[in-house]
């Protein structure tokens, strides 16, 4: 392997380790924080790229403005149904929990064919971010691949700054260590919990639009990085965001360069690496110890 080839490899890998820490993130915070097992966290990410389809002809290259208002709908869209179902579910058992977050990506895929059909779509890339870069000889990387990475860090450095340094972070933090503690201290958990999942929900759409127009929208798509999630929060350690995003890049590294070195392989490499970290560190990378 040249050194370019290796580069693109290298960039590949951080920009969907980047991508699925953005999804993950997502997922850490619902679980970790709340205690709900959500199956249907997928089915948010499904929902975001489906929205890319429908609002991009919309705002055209405003490209930006739709990812924002993409994040508004859904975080509007995560605090209705946190209220409707989810807050339901904290004092129940995690089957009662695995069964009806089940129930709801059955829900949303018959919503989504009734709405939008069974076709695949594609989102265009707006025009200021087509086109690729030279990365020496005959290798080239496109600019909207670099935007994703770009829009993921900042993203996660926005994250950081929120979980570490505000007020609601400090509540977040608290609620993740004891939730009984929180409550005494007269902070509205309902409410809190509310928040997490919008920001929840929000993120794994935000992750959607963003995968969109890299890849085709299409049904039952969401089905496909649910698994690698919880692979994901269980090597990161549950209920930490700095775990989810070492986690989310050494398995981005692993899935990309194995698909290179040993492409029959490929598809086990992230679960012996989950294997590998859960026989080190049971908690996880990041997660508290017992």
């Amino acid at each position: 392997m040249d050194l370019a080839t290796f580069l693109v490899q290298c960039l590949n890998a951080v920009q969907y380790g980047l991508l699925l820490f953005l999804l993950a993130s997502g997922l850490t915070l619902i679980f970790g924080i709340m205690g709900v097992i959500n199956l249907a966290h997928g089915s948010f990410y499904m929902l975001g790229a489906y929205m890319a389809f429908a609002l991009s002809p919309l705002f055209g290259n405003n490209f930006l403005l739709m990812l924002l208002a993409g994040m508004v709908l859904a975080a509007v869209f995560g605090y209705l149904l946190e209220w409707v179902f989810f807050s339901y579910l904290y004092q129940r058992e995690h089957l009662q929990q695995v069964l009806m977050t089940y129930g709801l990506i059955l829900v949303f895929e018959e919503l989504r064919s009734i709405l939008v059909g069974n076709d695949v779509h594609g989102v265009p890339v707006p025009d200021w971010l087509a086109g690729s870069f030279s990365l020496g000889g005959l290798m080239q990387y496109p600019w909207y691949r670099l935007f994703a990475s770009a829009a993921c860090i900042v993203l996660a450095l926005a994250l950081y700054f929120v979980v570490n340094r505000t007020r609601l972070g400090m509540m977040v933090r608290a609620g993740a260590s004891n939730r009984d503690m929180v409550r005494g201290l007269g902070i509205d958990i309902r409410r809190l919990y509310r928040t997490v999942f919008a920001a929840g929900v929000a993120l794994a759409a935000l992750a959607g639009m963003i995968a969109a127009p890299m890849a085709s929208v299409y049904p039952n798509m969401g089905a496909s990085v649910l698994i690698i999630c919880f692979v994901v929060v269980v090597i990161g350690g549950i209920g930490s965001i700095t775990g989810a995003l070492v986690a989310s890049l050494l398995v981005g590294f692993v899935d990309t360069f194995g698909k290179v070195f040993f492409a029959e392989l490929a598809g086990i490499g992230i679960y012996v690496l989950m294997a590998i970290v859960l026989v080190w560190r049971p908690e996880g990378l990041m997660g508290r110890r017992a």
